[in-house]
């Protein structure tokens, strides 16, 4: 993450769910519903809403998680024991129903030379079975765009996807500007509902050996000149968000108006 963003809350809720649902959405993407009273008091803000999710480990029967007040939930987080303390990754939302406190939660689905699943998160999901417990720590907004941005250019890779498709949504009818999607396969490519000024460009990577993000960062290197008074939002693997944000700068865009953050570093990829 690039700094602390002041969208984040300063007083993050906690709030405990149970997976309802799961379905496989996309060759690379697969969802799980989660709903439970707590949601119903969820306060969706749209755009790149995410939060931590806390998952139990396989070997546990209930659910433990840090008791903390204010922001400082890192520190009593750690201090469970190893064996106790819960998986914690980074999600945005995908969906809310808030008449039904159901809410969405894509995950990347990446597999081993082998064909095996890889992450804890992603096997997770793909095992879910309705009863499964969770919970997620609300971190509000990275999405920042200025009011008198004239144009906004979005760059991502296939982890940034459930973001990038409820930004396009959320962005006020008149946005004009571009996305850039990239997606390992065809089959990921989706119906996307976006501002009539919005297009969308689906980089399809397809060869299973290249760096996620590498592609969607040569499109945006294609791209020679930035409107000063745009605003970029670049995200996905560590060198698409920084290289992305230092040829946008170069290209005219001041730093204060590209949000960058990487969900993700290749060589770290099994942890995610």
């Amino acid at each position: 993450m690039a700094k602390i963003h002041r969208l984040m809350p300063q007083n993050p809720r906690m709030f405990r769910a149970e997976a309802v649902r799961s379905e496989r959405l996309s060759p690379s993407l697969h969802r799980v519903t989660v709903a439970g009273p707590d949601l119903a008091s969820f306060t969706w803000l749209g755009y790149d809403h995410w939060f931590r999710l806390f998952l139990q480990l396989p070997h546990q029967q209930r659910l433990r998680l840090p008791e903390f007040t204010g922001s400082r939930w890192w520190q009593p987080y750690l201090a469970i024991p190893e064996d106790e303390r819960p998986h914690c990754s980074n999600y945005t939302v995908a969906g809310f129903r808030p008449e039904a406190a159901e809410m969405d939660i894509d995950f990347v689905v990446h597999t081993g030379p082998s064909g095996e699943l890889e992450g804890r998160a992603a096997i997770w999901a793909c095992a879910a079975r309705p009863g499964d417990a969770l919970a997620l720590l609300d971190q509000g907004l990275l999405f920042d765009c200025p009011e008198d941005a004239t144009e906004v250019l979005i760059a991502a890779d296939e982890t940034g996807l459930p973001a990038t498709t409820n930004i396009l949504r959320s962005l006020p009818p008149g946005t004009v500007g571009r996305l850039i999607q990239e997606v390992p396969t065809a089959g990921d490519r989706r119906v996307l509902a976006a501002p009539a000024g919005m297009s969308v460009t689906w980089v399809v990577r397809e060869d299973h050996t290249t760096v996620p993000g590498t592609a969607a960062l040569a499109e945006l290197r294609r791209l020679t000149h930035a409107d000063p008074a745009g605003y970029a939002f670049v995200v996905g693997e560590s060198t698409l968000a920084t290289e992305g944000r230092r040829h946008l700068h170069r290209a005219g865009l001041p730093k204060n108006r590209i949000t960058f953050s990487g969900f993700w570093r290749h060589e770290a990829s099994e942890a995610a």
